[in-house]
Order: structure tokens, then sequence, then C-alpha cells
């Protein structure tokens, strides 16, 4: 595979909390898809996974060089981490197009 973008983003892990508290799952819902929600509800303290994920998102975002313009979504760069292996950012929609468009 050929890289063609570098991204980096921290995450403050309580302001993320502060987020979830105040917006919930009209937050999470709109972020992230049901299986990362699921991964992370999964652990004793979820926010650091969902910060980690968050992160993870606006760095796949920077290396895409697009934000969220060009009719992208949140819900459509998803962390996945299969038992035992790294976390990979998977790009669906609009996002994964403008990834193999680069």
């Amino acid at each position: 595979m050929r890289v063609n973008g570098i991204g980096v983003d921290l995450v403050n892990i309580p302001r993320m909390r502060d987020v979830i508290d105040r917006w919930q799952d009209r937050f999470l819902r709109r972020v992230f898809t049901e299986a990362e929600i699921a991964y992370c509800r999964a652990r004793r303290d979820p926010v650091p996974h969902f910060a980690a994920r968050f992160a993870a998102k606006e760095a796949g975002l920077k290396a895409l060089g697009t934000g969220l313009r060009l009719g992208m979504s949140w819900r459509e760069l998803e962390v996945r981490r299969e038992r035992g292996g790294p976390p990979t950012l998977v790009l669906s929609g609009r996002s994964r197009e403008l990834g193999l468009a680069r």
C-alpha cells in the first residue's frame, strides 16, 4: 500500500468525557459506527477508547487532506481492531472514494 498522506491528532480525554456526558448518544451516533460504540462500551472505562478512535479519525481526515468537506461523514472512517491485531482505519463511502483517488 502506498502512503499518500500522514495525519496526527491528540484528544484530551477529560474533554471527551465532558462531550460524551453532555451529548451522550447524540454525539456517539454522529461520530462512531455501531461497531465502534459496542467495542468502547465493552471496556471498563469507554471514554479513552472513544478518544483514541476520535483521534484516529481526525488523523485520517488530515491524511486525506479533506477534513469533513466533500460530502464525507465521521462514520465513513471506522477504527477496527481484530483480536490480537493492531487497530486499522477502514474507509467507506465518499472517504474511500477520495482515498482511492489520491
